[in-house]
């Protein structure tokens, strides 16, 4: 991959306190960039490497928004949204992902992700929506179904050539490997995903900012009641868009100024790229006390005695 500038600068942690003594300490990686790739603010280094995991989709749904697909099958905001969600499983959600294959003329069986573990149909399974949006574009442009997840297959190629794009890399030059879903998912530095996030919000392409609005408007397909992506997009009214990934990622967009937030936990762990998140998100003034308030009780203050705690502010570049 393309090797940025070197930025070095002290990494955040999250302390778990319980009854104020420190019991664990996460450290993490966070950098924002704004939609020309520069690095504006760093914590840790920008050049930090993870696969991007779920935050992805956002970029995966451009397949979607740029085809005629939207337009072809008649699909709403709503359709788009469960399309970009990391979602529970609830029944709302389920028939918005059933929406998408039956507009589509396509069987619950072409959908290859895993039924998951105490559900019944791959409907319920958290990236049925990203699937059911990738079908949607096989089959209007009469791609082969059943090889969809293929990193081969010319709807993945469509996918990394639209993020290659907008990162002015070639695309041979991504290191890719299986999500848990199946589909593929790639390595990147977090300055380039938080790029990838400024660009998303910046407002200047229409295909981008139809994904935006689809999430703001319908947080509660992104991801569910009591998930920290819904709950942030529904506080923030439309200023923020948020996309979690696995294993200690988390992304945020400021919408219509073009700046990205990327954050990597080096452990993976989900309770402190939320933490750090809300102290960034404040720090930065991207969200209001009040806002930050209401998101630390759910978030920080873990039980009567237990709460996080992060120490380290963002530097400039």
């Amino acid at each position: 991959m393309t090797m940025g500038k070197r930025n070095h600068a002290a990494l955040l942690e999250t302390h778990l306190l319980r009854e104020g003594i420190i019991e664990s300490v996460h450290q993490a990686h966070a950098v924002i960039c704004d939609e020309r790739g520069r690095v504006l603010s760093v914590a840790g280094s920008a050049e930090t490497a993870s696969f991007i995991r779920s935050s992805l989709k956002p970029f995966q749904a451009l397949a979607v928004t740029s085809s005629g697909v939207m337009e072809r099958y008649n699909l709403s905001d709503r359709d788009l949204a469960i399309i970009c969600s990391s979602h529970k499983g609830t029944i709302e959600q389920v028939r918005q992902v059933f929406n998408i294959l039956w507009r589509c003329d396509l069987d619950v069986s072409a959908l290859q992700c895993p039924v998951p573990e105490g559900g019944n149909s791959p409907l319920q399974y958290n990236c049925s929506g990203k699937h059911a949006g990738m079908l949607a574009v096989c089959q209007m442009q009469h791609w082969p179904i059943q090889t969809y997840m293929q990193q081969s297959h010319p709807l993945q190629k469509l996918i990394l050539e639209k993020v290659a794009q907008m990162l002015r890399m070639p695309s041979a030059e991504f290191i890719a490997a299986h999500d848990d879903c199946g589909v593929p998912t790639y390595l990147m530095q977090i300055e380039q995903m938080a790029t990838l996030f400024a660009q998303l919000s910046s407002g200047d392409n229409l295909s981008m900012e139809r994904v935006v609005r689809s999430m703001v408007h319908h947080p509660n397909l992104v991801a569910g009641p009591g998930e920290f992506d819904t709950q942030l997009m529904e506080l923030t009214s439309g200023e923020l868009v948020s996309k979690t990934g696995a294993e200690g990622v988390q992304c945020v967009g400021r919408i219509g100024e073009g700046m990205g937030l990327a954050i990597k936990v080096l452990d993976g762990s989900k309770r402190a790229k939320h933490a750090i998140a809300i102290h960034l998100l404040r720090q930065l003034g991207w969200i209001t006390p009040t806002i930050a308030e209401t998101l630390s009780d759910s978030y920080l203050s873990l039980s009567p005695f237990k709460r996080l705690e992060v120490v380290g502010e963002l530097s400039m570049a």
